[in-house]
């Protein structure tokens, strides 16, 4: 079994009930096990400003998937929701990237693992600290001390209803 990190973001139709319902389609799915899920934190959008702010939340677990099944069913729960690629960085319905994949480095034309940008993300960071506060990231830092090199002013956790 493979442990593998996602990161899922919603800013566009009810962004806390996206969350929810793709967390329920990931915890529920039989391929993947051990599923553990951070808290929801609201941010501000990276990319184009005239858009709602962001639901964020980091999901570990482990699967026998391969990387690129396991996001062609990202993709797949993201269509689920009615995903629309409008522009780069634009809102959406749901948003699942396949963070860190078991320590591996994957250059594919589909799929970069490590993502790219995430040391950049503070709403990446943060709920990935909720999972694995101690974990080595690409930089030799662990996610808590990357974190404060973060700005992450505009992250505010989200007290569920």
């Amino acid at each position: 079994m493979k442990l593998a990190y996602i990161g899922l973001g919603s800013n566009l139709a009810n962004p806390i009930a996206q969350m929810n319902s793709a967390i329920e389609q990931l915890s529920t799915h039989p391929d993947l096990v051990d599923f553990r899920v951070s808290a929801l934190y609201s941010s501000k959008p990276v990319g184009p400003q005239d858009q709602p702010d962001y639901v964020n939340s980091v999901a570990a677990l482990r699967t026998q998937l391969t990387p690129i099944e396991l996001l062609d069913l990202l993709q797949s729960i993201e269509q689920d929701h009615q995903r629309v690629r409008e522009r780069h960085w634009g809102p959406r319905t749901l948003d699942l990237d396949l963070l860190l994949y078991n320590n591996e480095t994957i250059d594919l034309p589909r799929l970069t693992v490590p993502h790219p940008y995430m040391l950049e993300r503070g709403f990446v960071i943060r709920p990935l600290m909720d999972l694995a506060p101690e974990m080595l990231l690409t930089n030799g830092k662990t996610v808590t001390e990357h974190l404060r090199q973060l700005d992450t002013s505009d992250l505010v956790s989200i007290e569920e209803e």
